[in-house]
């Protein structure tokens, strides 16, 4: 399986007469496998998501001979972050927003923290960002 998707990332700042601005840049992101089906079960148009990957470009020829680029990030890693955790007959269930899907706990390479209980939303403190 492959799920190719585009994020985007905002920047936010002052400029020197104090007027407020935002930029906005779009990635294209590939991912395969497992997190390709994944992210088919549970990412959602504005949906937060922390990817991790490896930056790849390719270029082609078009049919009349002209050179295209693109730039893309492969997934080696993937946090859903408005993802929340509930226990339902003992198993993890796993839901975006109000979406409810149930998944085993080795279809998803999830990190929770020892001190978070059971039914409580998950928050993931450590974001470098």
């Amino acid at each position: 399986a492959v799920a190719n998707f585009s994020i985007a990332t905002n920047e936010f700042w002052t400029d020197k007469q104090g007027e407020k601005k935002e930029k906005t840049d779009w990635h294209n992101i590939v991912a395969w496998s497992k997190q390709a089906d994944l992210v088919q079960s549970y990412l959602k148009k504005g949906s937060q998501v922390y990817i991790e990957g490896k930056i790849q470009n390719n270029d082609w020829e078009d049919q009349e001979g002209k050179k295209h680029y693109k730039t893309e990030i492969v997934v080696t890693s993937i946090q859903f972050l408005d993802s929340k955790i509930t226990e339902k007959d003992g198993q993890p269930n796993y839901s975006t927003n109000s979406t409810e899907q149930t998944t085993s706990a080795e279809e998803i390479e999830f990190e929770k923290s020892n001190d978070t209980k059971k039914g409580e939303d998950y928050i993931k403190d450590d974001i470098p960002f």
